[in-house]
């Protein structure tokens, strides 16, 4: 567990430093507004108590009704409580919680950021109740978007440099061998990196070449 923590320690340094700047990022974007709108598309049920893993400032997590997150970078947090939600400094892969704790567990642009995104999915199927709900939210890296953030990657951004892009087969993967069955999914954000100047409808299915992906899955019982 130890390189774990250090590998989330690495990652959510320049988020804990520069945890203003990032939260900014969600004012009056866009962007933002077709990510939730893809999420809200799913209509996954509501009913607290829900958490969101890596829930930074707390956007999505005010969005969409999650009233409990974690995350390792500190700062963020204590924007997140601004927003109603209730908030400890932990990681995915050790979540402090009982089992059957969460009837909704969510992560979005989080995976890509984990030391062991197997243990997370082990975690997250723990803590959540059975039939719970599981919702994952990233960047496919085979799309437009997905080779941005490589490229930016690459260069040494300073948020994105200990990132690791996951293809979808990746994460589909990863729920059928920790417990999930799929529910639903949709795909959004196919205008262009830099050329993002109007509303998406989110399509429902699941493609690679999708900008953003979200897909709904539920724990066995």
């Amino acid at each position: 567990m130890s390189r774990e923590i250090g590998r989330w320690q690495d990652s959510s340094k320049v988020y804990h430093e520069r945890a203003k700047e990032y939260d900014s990022w969600f004012e009056n974007s866009l962007l933002f507004d077709i990510e939730t709108a893809a999420v809200q598309a799913l209509n996954i049920p509501t009913e607290p108590p829900a958490l969101e893993i890596g829930v930074g400032p707390g956007r999505f997590a005010e969005a969409l009704q999650s009233g409990f997150g974690i995350d390792p970078a500190f700062a963020p947090l204590k924007i997140s409580r601004t927003r109603k939600v209730a908030v400890c400094q932990a990681i995915g892969e050790a979540l402090p919680f009982r089992n059957k704790t969460f009837t909704r567990v969510s992560l979005f642009f989080t995976l890509c950021f984990v030391q062991n995104p197997a243990k997370v999915f082990q975690e997250a199927n723990r803590v959540l109740q059975n039939k719970g709900h599981l919702v994952i939210g990233f960047v496919p890296v085979s799309s437009r978007w997905g080779q941005n953030l490589q490229q930016k990657k690459e260069d040494g951004h300073p948020f994105y440099e200990h990132a690791s892009f996951l293809e979808l087969e990746n994460v589909t993967t990863l729920l059928a061998e920790h417990g999930f069955s799929l529910t639903g999914s949709v795909s959004s954000l196919y205008q262009a990196p830099g050329e993002v100047s109007q509303m998406e409808s989110p399509q429902s299915l699941l493609d690679e070449n999708a900008g953003f992906i979200v897909i709904a899955a539920q724990k066995a019982p």
